[in-house]
């Protein structure tokens, strides 16, 4: 007995239901659902993931519906202050005090990282 899929008409009928605004409030809920998850299960911690998700949803955020970004921004500047926290960020120490030698690129790169830290309601 083979089971045959939806019919055109049924694909057409679904197609027309979805609205991108919808797909996009998933986009970001996923994204800030996944940047979480990278930065509190300890089998999938990695932080620059984390912050890739981070910033593809801060950056979807604008295209958000008005009625649905006041949760999604709630979420998102607990994740935010969760990268921060586990990240170190905030509390490391000057290029001089690290061990190792930084080259002036990576030097640059690192303030400019810095520059981006969140803080809630920006």
């Amino acid at each position: 007995m083979s089971t045959q899929g939806p019919s055109e008409e049924e694909l057409i009928a679904a197609l027309r239901q979805v609205k991108v605004e919808d797909v996009v409030v998933q986009t970001v809920a996923t994204l800030v659902n996944l940047a979480g998850q990278k930065l509190t299960v300890p089998e999938a911690k990695d932080a620059a993931e984390a912050k890739k998700a981070i910033d593809a949803a801060r950056a979807m955020l604008p295209l958000c519906p008005e009625d649905s970004v006041a949760p999604i921004k709630d979420a998102l500047a607990q994740v935010q202050m969760i990268y921060v926290k586990e990240s170190g960020e905030q509390g490391a120490p000057p290029a001089e005090e690290r061990a190792g030698e930084e080259t002036d690129r990576e030097a640059e790169e690192r303030a400019k990282a810095r520059a981006k830290i969140w803080t809630p309601g920006s």
